[in-house]
């Protein structure tokens, strides 16, 4: 063979290699039901699927830690899968979920008296996150963390993040503390990350969302949503006067009823007190209940960890670039039947979903 074929033949052979070892932007439907799949293999112990059907082999399972969570590792050549698990049965499970209070989606949560996790998965200081949910991705981000660096050692630069239902939500977390660390050098600049969320509750505010919006515009984050699911619909929402921008029509309101004559200030003073105050009411009573509240129950599983300062807000909303499964009526035929609260919910049905949705 010429000399300058075969190093052209060598030159392509590297260059099919490294390309196939690359994340591909944009949502993939192969990868998204390979990966849930795999998934609901380890979860479920689902059999009739095996992680060797897919290619990847299982690298790591964790114990159950922080509030019953837990995650795995699977590794195919140079490309690596986290997946995130959802709720599983228990109280403490659930525990994850209902400690629904904000924190600011930077500062430290005190795990313990000589462990600190600093974290910031958004610059904004407007921006929060789902208090339950954090302390999830910092017991879960101390055991991944060390494995990124581990894999990279090995030649992985590609890595999924994936979670169905609570998974999908601390998968948002997740990314953002990650691609946090890449910013600060802690993790190498060249590993490229993709996540799909499926079926994720809202795991924080309009800031939050616009910021890892921004972070992944490269079309490297998905949440992909059945419609007739409840779960991306929690937890409560509630938008109060303080949820806003800094510059808004509402910021000089005070100022603005004073400047108005003093049968107009009582009429607009009055209607605007009712619009706001309810608002404000139902914030601080949420922050009451599914903050301090469930603080207690929290600190029952973790006794070291330290009650966290909450954020004044519960705006939360739905995060990422998202993909919409719409049933027909061939879907409610099949899934109607089962009377359950979570029918809608489940991985099969995202599966099948997932079988007929195209692109436009």
């Amino acid at each position: 063979m010429n000399k300058h074929l075969l190093l052209l033949f060598i030159a392509f052979i590297v260059s099919s290699i490294t390309k196939a070892r690359e994340i591909k932007p944009g949502f993939d439907k192969q990868e998204y039901t390979t990966l849930l799949k795999l998934y609901d293999h380890f979860q479920l112990r689902n059999d009739s699927l095996r992680s060797d059907d897919f290619g990847y082999k299982l690298v790591y399972e964790s114990e159950e830690i922080g509030l019953a969570n837990k995650w795995w590792l699977w590794r195919k050549d140079k490309t690596a899968v986290i997946g995130i698990r959802g709720t599983e049965g228990s109280g403490v499970s659930w525990l994850a979920n209902i400690y629904a209070a904000m924190i600011p989606a930077k500062g430290t949560l005190r795990l313990s008296e000589n462990d600190r996790f600093e974290y910031s998965v958004a610059e904004d200081p407007k921006a929060a996150v789902h208090v339950g949910w954090m302390i999830s991705t910092a017991y879960l981000s101390r055991e991944i963390v060390p494995k990124i660096d581990s894999l990279y050692t090995l030649g992985v630069k590609a890595i999924f993040i994936q979670g169905h239902s609570q998974g999908g939500s601390i998968s948002f977390l997740l990314t953002s503390h990650l691609l946090k660390l890449q910013e600060t050098g802690a993790i190498p600049s060249d590993i490229k990350f993709k996540t799909y969320a499926s079926a994720a509750p809202k795991p924080g505010n309009l800031y939050y969302a616009y910021d890892l919006e921004y972070k992944t515009r490269n079309g490297n984050l998905f949440s992909v949503i059945n419609t007739a699911d409840w779960v991306p619909e929690v937890p409560f929402s509630i938008q109060t006067f303080a949820d806003f921008n800094t510059i808004n029509p509402f910021t000089n309101m005070d100022s603005f009823i004073k400047k108005q004559s003093f049968f107009k200030r009582i009429f607009i003073n009055r209607y605007y007190k009712r619009l706001r105050n309810p608002l404000a009411k139902s914030q601080k009573r949420f922050e009451a209940i599914l903050g301090h509240k469930v603080y207690g129950m929290v600190e029952k599983q973790l006794k070291d960890l330290q009650e966290p300062t909450y954020s004044n807000s519960n705006n939360f909303t739905r995060i990422g670039h998202t993909i919409i499964f719409h049933p027909d009526d061939a879907y409610y035929n099949i899934f109607q039947q089962d009377k359950s609260v979570f029918i809608n919910h489940q991985r099969k049905a995202y599966l099948y979903l997932a079988e007929k949705y195209t692109e436009k």
